[in-house]
C-alpha cells in the first residue's frame, strides 16, 4: 500500500506533464458548479459543524456552493464508501475525522480502503475530549479517580457513543495505560451517554468537549483531565492525562479528504483557501470552542497524521478485543 505521501508525490509527477496552459485553465475553472462536503455522521453534532464551517469558508472565497451532505450510519463508513467511488473531479469532498482512523482496523470487510482511497488535502485540526465523571464518584483529581478505579475493579462503568467509537478508544488506552478495570456501556450515540452519566447509571465518559462543556460549566460533571498532550485554552485549568499518566495522548483530528487520483492543481487549490480559512479568526474561534487546536499544513503533513493514527488506533483495538457491532 503506497503511503499518502507517496501518493501526493505521484499525483503531482503525473500532473507535471501536462501542458502547463492546460493545466492553468483547469485550476481556474474550478469549481465551475456547486461542489459537495460529505459529513458521515448526522448533522448538529461536532463533526457536522466543522464541515459546515469549511464549507462556508470555501463558499466565500471560491464562488461556488460548498453544501454539507450528511450520510450517517456505520460509523462513517457510509459516507467515506459514498466519497471514494465518486469521479476524482474535486466536486466530492469528505471530512475526515478521527473514526476514519479507526475503522480501517475495526472492519475487515469494507468495499474500500479508506488509507488507498481518500487523499488527505489538510487537517483542520486536532481534536480533545475532556475525562468527565458524576460529582458523586469520590474524586476531585485523576490520580484520585485511579486510585478509586483500582480500589474498585470491575465496579465503575464507562459509557461511550458505541463500540470502537473515539471515546470507547480512548479510555481502553487509558485503561492499558493505567491498568484499572472498568466496565464499557456503549450507546447510540454521545448524547445519552452524556445524559446517563449526569443521572448517575455510568460513573466516566470521555467525552468531546462540545457535548460536555455546557454541563461542565453548569456543575453537572465535573472535569479531571483532556486527553490531548497539552492543556487547552477553553479549559486552561484543566490537566491533561498525560501530566499524571506518561505518554499517553488520545486526540482527534478533523479535516478534508477527496477522492483519489483527484488532480493535484484542485487538491492544492483547496488547501491553500482551507489555510486562509484557518487563519480567520472566526473560524479560529469556533474551532477552540469545540475543543479543537487549530492546525492547517499540507496534504503531506495530513497523510502523516492519518498513517500515524490508523497504526496506534490499531494497536489499542487489538489489545482490547475490540469488535464492530
Amino acid at each position: 500500500m503506497k503511503s499518502p505521501r507517496r501518493t501526493f508525490i505521484h499525483l503531482a509527477a503525473g500532473a507535471a506533464v501536462l501542458p502547463a496552459i492546460a493545466r492553468t485553465s483547469w485550476a481556474q475553472a474550478y469549481p465551475s458548479r456547486p461542489v459537495r462536503i460529505v459529513v458521515g455522521f448526522p448533522a448538529g453534532g461536532a463533526t457536522d459543524i466543522q464541515g459546515r464551517l469549511m464549507g462556508e469558508w470555501l463558499t466565500e472565497r471560491l464562488g461556488q456552493q460548498f453544501i454539507v451532505e450528511n450520510k450517517p450510519g456505520a460509523s462513517g463508513n457510509i459516507g467515506t464508501e459514498l466519497v471514494a467511488k465518486s469521479p476524482a473531479d474535486g466536486y466530492t469532498l469528505l471530512q475526515v475525522v478521527t473514526p476514519h482512523a479507526i475503522n480501517a482496523a475495526l472492519y475487515s470487510n469494507l468495499s474500500f480502503d479508506f488509507m488507498r482511497d481518500i487523499a488527505p488535502v489538510i487537517c483542520a485540526a486536532r481534536l480533545a475530549y475532556v475525562v468527565v465523571i458524576n460529582p458523586s464518584v469520590p474524586a476531585k483529581t485523576l490520580p484520585e479517580f485511579i486510585a478509586y478505579a483500582r480500589a474498585n475493579p470491575g465496579k465503575i462503568n464507562y459509557g461511550s457513543a458505541g463500540q470502537g467509537t473515539p471515546q470507547n478508544i480512548a479510555c481502553e488506552l487509558f485503561k492499558m495505560m493505567t491498568g484499572v478495570n472498568l466496565v464499557h456501556v456503549p450507546y447510540k450515540g454521545g448524547a445519552p451517554a452524556v445524559a446517563d452519566l449526569i443521572s448517575g447509571h455510568v460513573q466516566v465518559i470521555f467525552a468531546p468537549i462540545s457535548e460536555s462543556i455546557q454541563q461542565i460549566k453548569a456543575g453537572k460533571l465535573r472535569p479531571l483531565a483532556v486527553t490531548t498532550a497539552a492543556r487547552l485554552d477553553v479549559m486552561p485549568d484543566v490537566p491533561s492525562v498525560s501530566e499524571f499518566v506518561p505518554g499517553y495522548e488520545a486526540s482527534g483530528f478533523a479535516g478534508i479528504g477527496v477522492p483519489k487520483n483527484t488532480p493535484t492543481e484542485i487538491i492544492t487549490l483547496l488547501n491553500k483557501e482551507l489555510n486562509a480559512g484557518l487563519a480567520d479568526s472566526k473560524i479560529k474561534t469556533r474551532i477552540v470552542e469545540l475543543g479543537g487546536t487549530v492546525l492547517g499544513g499540507t496534504p503531506a503533513e495530513f497523510g502523516a497524521i492519518l498513517s500515524e493514527a490508523t497504526e496506534k488506533w490499531a494497536k489499542v483495538i487489538k489489545f482490547a478485543g475490540i469488535k464492530a457491532e
